[in-house]
């Protein structure tokens, strides 16, 4: 269960905070835009596909993106901060409550990556379904 609360005159891009009672919290690593050993090229790429690296996780154990409580977003520069509150919007458009987030420059990533994103995901009932 997530309860959000809303208290802050920051864009309704994400939570002010989540109060959440689950049965498991999920720390995800850092994920950058990367598949198959390339990192994409453009930001809105390499943000695209470092979320879809996440999804991937979630769906590994079943999970979804309402899963997700916390993202934490780290940039190379700041210019791309507008870009990615666009993206962000259109990935999280649909799930209520939004993750709490924090957005940071960071002088540089991994693999030259633009962007790099790590996530705190909880609920309830953790049961991982079994691969056939």
């Amino acid at each position: 269960m997530k309860t959000s609360v809303w208290n802050s005159p920051a864009p309704k891009l994400f939570s002010s905070a989540i109060l959440t009672k689950n049965d498991y919290t999920m720390e995800i690593s850092g994920q950058i835009g990367i598949k198959e050993g390339k990192v994409a090229e453009t930001f809105e790429e390499q943000t695209k596909q470092a979320f879809m690296n996440v999804l991937q996780i979630l769906k590994d154990i079943d999970r979804w993106l309402d899963n997700i409580t916390k993202v934490r977003i780290y940039l190379t520069d700041m210019k791309h901060y507008p870009q990615l509150n666009e993206i962000y919007g259109q990935i999280f458009d649909h799930i209520t409550p939004t993750p709490t987030r924090v957005a940071l420059a960071v002088k540089e990533l991994p693999m030259w990556a633009l962007i790099e994103l790590d996530c705190t995901a909880a609920g309830s009932n953790w049961e991982r379904r079994e691969s056939n």
